[in-house]
């Protein structure tokens, strides 16, 4: 059975990240599971080249040198210290909240099928990093990676360069509406993942984040009649959309005494307040994105309430009454 571009790309993403060599690509042609099935070197560097630009878009940072010191063929490998994330601070009740959930992501299959392409890098003469290897690619959240056959088929839609349809919602709390779309790529962007394409519906670009697309992805119209236009940078489409492109502006918001760590590891603090006759601290948070803060802020409930802005505070507020569903019930 041929093997799914997804598949394919994660056995690639193995592959580099797991040897300290540079691969050259008749080397990884010869050794990562979903290229060994290329009926010629054309078919094969065409495919490449795809999955290359396909992880430079998600973020992947690909390198590329001298397979050897007596050889001049170019290879490629995966710069670990650029890929992995830098050392992370945690108290202790954040690194039991961490470990619980590590628990909760683990995903067999995967761990499976990293085994089986780091046996098969090793039965082709490719020496893997024993200390890297394990690690090489850590469990996704399904949450956040969306759903497995939606992404197989959005990838295979990009892939072949046709036009899918599939159901969208903007909210878990929303109901799915079919979305009709020129996809153009997929990005990752702080955990989430992302399609970036053209709505053909509102003929504008537009993003979508996977855990809110169906399972029920279809592709139709000719192959080859979509592409990414030139010049066009996903990443800072994503950016854009998410607020992640600069700061916009501040929010003051008053955390609970040992409550609310996220809050607080991405604000200031400015000192000491007591709100309601419970102890807590003002944090001065800047905002890059003021859904993802208010949808933040909320999730805490009453262990974090917002000071200024206004706007913010009603949007918290507002959310808050949609959850509850009394709303004359709920206090500012």
């Amino acid at each position: 059975m041929a093997i799914s571009k997804v598949e394919r790309l994660v056995n690639l993403v193995i592959a580099l990240l797991s040897t300290r060599q540079y691969l050259t690509a008749e080397r990884i042609r010869e050794s990562v599971a979903g290229y060994d099935d290329s009926v010629s070197y054309e078919a094969f560097s065409r495919m490449f080249e795809r999955d290359k630009n396909e992880l430079r878009d998600l973020g992947v940072p690909l390198e590329t040198g001298q397979s050897s010191r007596f050889s001049t063929v170019e290879g490629y490998r995966i710069n670990r210290d650029a890929y992995e994330l830098p050392d992370i601070d945690l108290t202790s009740a954040e690194a039991t909240a961490v470990a619980i959930a590590v628990r909760l992501w683990e995903s067999p299959e995967l761990a499976s099928a990293a085994q089986s392409a780091l046996l098969k890098l090793r039965a082709a003469g490719v020496q893997v990093d024993q200390e890297s290897a394990a690690a090489a690619v850590p469990a996704v959240p399904a949450r956040t990676r969306g759903s497995e056959p939606a992404m197989g088929k959005l990838l295979a839609a990009i892939d072949n360069g046709q036009s899918v349809a599939f159901d969208h919602r903007v909210a878990a709390n929303e109901p799915y509406r079919q979305r009709r779309v020129e996809p153009w790529g997929v990005v990752t962007h702080r955990g989430r993942w992302y399609l970036v394409g053209h709505d053909l519906d509102r003929d504008a670009v537009r993003t979508f984040r996977l855990s809110r697309i169906g399972d029920d992805v279809a592709a139709f119209g000719p192959a080859g009649a979509v592409r990414k236009p030139d010049g066009v940078d996903l990443r800072k489409i994503v950016d854009t959309v998410t607020g992640s492109a600069g700061v916009s502006g501040t929010a003051t918001v008053w955390v609970a005494a040992g409550r609310a760590y996220e809050l607080r590891r991405i604000g200031t603090d400015k000192g000491e307040r007591e709100l309601g006759g419970r102890p807590g601290n003002v944090f001065e948070i800047p905002v890059r994105s003021w859904d993802w803060i208010a949808r933040s802020i909320t999730g805490h409930g009453a262990d974090a309430v917002v000071l200024e802005p206004v706007q913010l505070r009603d949007d918290v507020v507002a959310r808050l009454r949609g959850v509850v569903g009394t709303p004359s019930e709920v206090r500012r």
